[in-house]
């Protein structure tokens, strides 16, 4: 019997993958989490990290801001608008979004929005190594 279950992450305007996965690993709120065939069925939200697929005892790496994640029947879906598949990701890209980041955390912001710009600049600052 096959250790998989089903898996698609979607932007608003495009599928970004579409595939079968035996492991998923996401940044949630709750901390990261990691889903396998069979997994209770859950709700819940993406905070700034990276999401990791196994596909075939290889590991993709997709960065995301924020989403969405439902996990039923062995179907996994992840919707946001920011997923970025992370060898798509160029150097001046990562460096621009990390300078960016920073410059939002520095303005007047509530603790929570800086709490997640500072995930924000962690990830970023962990794929660009």
């Amino acid at each position: 019997m096959s250790e998989n279950f089903n898996l698609e992450i979607i932007s608003p305007d495009k599928t970004i993958l579409k595939t079968e996965t035996n492991q998923v690993t996401l940044p949630a709120f709750e901390g990261l989490m990691t889903i396998l065939k069979d997994h209770i069925p859950l709700v819940t939200f993406l905070r700034p990290g990276i999401i990791d697929v196994t596909i075939n005892n290889k590991v993709e790496k997709f960065y995301v801001e924020e989403g969405t994640v439902e996990f039923f029947k062995n179907n996994l879906l992840i919707l946001s608008s920011s997923a970025k598949n992370k060898k798509d990701l160029s150097v001046d890209q990562i460096n621009s979004m990390k300078e960016e980041t920073r410059q939002n955390i520095n303005s007047s912001i509530k603790d929570k929005e800086r709490y997640i710009l500072n995930h924000n600049v962690s990830t970023l600052e962990e794929i660009s190594e």
